[in-house]
């Protein structure tokens, strides 16, 4: 519809979604065997939520209802991969154990789950719908300490990979400053009885933001470093 932004914000992070997942895909010729994996995740993600973004489009689109439960099960599926790929880039330029990915792939469905729960489960604001919000925002918490102070934060800083080192220090500000506009918009959402259009609009940008902003830091470091090795 014309002069439409919430809608317009739909139409064009589905078509970014999918032509990331197209650019990523792609790409994966382009860098050594090591890091293939990355890039496929990264495909991954974009996919799935190019898929998710062309369902909550319609809903949009015909009901003028706020999506809110499909953006659950995308951010279900969604970012404990975007977890996985910080133990995916540790285990491609050093070492890596698979505590990390556990705690990290953890962390992120405790968040999503309990986020679920408050939200669409026990909306409106009571006692129990902030118990599961703080919960969630603990587990969030618990992400930010691993990759800032944790080991995996030890394991980057240690790191004969300068490149690693950047990209690592780039995709923990994405978990800390971009993922704050989910909890943001639990509280807006039961302040305001449903999540309003500007808030659609700035979780549709986040996601677009977010998903590609992750996966385009990890194909420059994938491709900076499989080059720097082929001509040394």
């Amino acid at each position: 519809m014309v002069g439409d932004l919430t809608g317009f914000t739909f139409f064009i992070t589905t078509m970014a979604m999918m032509a990331a997942t197209v650019f990523f895909f792609v790409e994966r010729n382009n860098v050594q065997g090591k890091w293939k994996l990355s890039l496929t995740v990264s495909g991954l993600i974009t996919l799935i939520a190019a898929v998710h973004y062309y369902y909550m489009r319609d809903i949009y689109d015909t009901s003028g209802d706020s999506p809110t439960e499909i953006r659950y099960i995308d951010w279900v599926l969604t970012v404990p991969l975007m977890c996985v790929e910080f133990y995916l880039i540790l285990a491609a330029v050093g070492k890596a154990s698979v505590g990390i990915l556990v705690r990290l792939i953890a962390y992120s469905v405790v968040m999503l789950v309990t986020g679920y729960i408050g939200e669409i489960m026990i909306p409106g604001g009571g006692s129990a719908h902030w118990i599961w919000f703080g919960i969630g925002c603990v587990a969030w918490l618990l992400i930010v300490y691993e990759i800032f102070a944790g080991e995996a934060s030890k394991i980057s800083a240690a790191s004969a990979s300068g490149a690693l080192q950047s990209a690592f220090g780039a995709l923990r500000l994405f978990v800390l400053i971009g993922w704050i506009i989910y909890p943001i918009g639990y509280i807006l959402g039961a302040l305001s009885g449903g999540a309003p259009e500007a808030l659609n609009v700035a979780y549709n940008i986040a996601d677009a933001v977010n998903k590609i902003g992750f996966g385009l830091v990890i194909y420059v470091l994938a491709y900076q470093d499989s080059h720097q090795t082929a001509s040394a």
